[in-house]
């Protein structure tokens, strides 16, 4: 009986630390692309003119825009940016890309009324357009370049790529677990700890791209 009950409590052990792993509460070892041979990739845009390659600019921005701790809470704001500190995971990729240049509330909103039949919106209203995923994933699917959605392929996920999931969004991180899979900058729940997470294929990729 002991010896039973001993087996069951390191199973549960086991277990724990497994799920403890799995949910990023125990931190994971993060690597880079120089780990694995991988060259850093370098934009040869600069849209905003600041000296940095947008590749690099779109993830120094969804890392100093998650650095003010946004708490997660879905609201609708008249200015279409969140602006009390609270946010959801598309405001992630807004802000990045907004911290480049590309002010995607306009953009989307652009194209959604020159392409309508494309987004199939019953009312449109770029207050609040651009921070749905589908809106940005079809947004993306026709002006970005589409990359592989296979996380395997590890030479070919950047830190600045956008990733879409199904009602998901982020930004890929410069860092990467031990099998080169990136990481990701993302913001999925009010009981998130970390923003930035191994947790890419815990998600379905629908899309993968690269501002270019």
């Amino acid at each position: 009986m002991k010896k039973k009950l001993l087996i069951i409590s390191i199973l549960l052990i086991i277990l724990s630390i497994y799920l403890l792993y799995y949910f990023n509460i125990i931190p994971h070892s993060k690597y880079t692309n120089k780990t694995f041979n991988i060259p850093d990739y370098i934009s040869n845009i600069d849209k905003d003119n600041d000296g940095i390659d947008d590749q690099t600019d779109i993830l120094n921005s969804a890392k100093s825009y998650l650095s003010t701790k946004p708490k997660y809470k879905s609201k609708y704001y008249g200015t279409g940016y969140p602006d009390d500190n609270y946010g959801v995971c598309t405001d992630v990729v807004a802000f990045a890309l907004l911290g480049a240049g590309y002010d995607i509330k306009e953009l989307l909103n652009e194209d959604i009324k020159n392409n309508p039949d494309v987004y199939n919106l019953e009312v449109i209203d770029k207050n609040i357009d651009f921070r749905r995923v589908n809106n940005l994933k079809t947004y993306f699917d026709r002006n970005t370049t589409s990359l592989t959605l296979n996380p395997k392929e590890i030479d070919k996920w950047q830190g600045g790529d956008i990733v879409v999931f199904t009602k998901h969004i982020a930004i890929i991180s410069e860092h990467r677990n031990r099998k080169g899979i990136p990481f990701i900058y993302h913001h999925a729940s009010a009981n998130q700890k970390e923003y930035e997470q191994d947790v890419l294929t815990n998600y379905k990729i629908v899309g993968h791209y690269r501002i270019s």
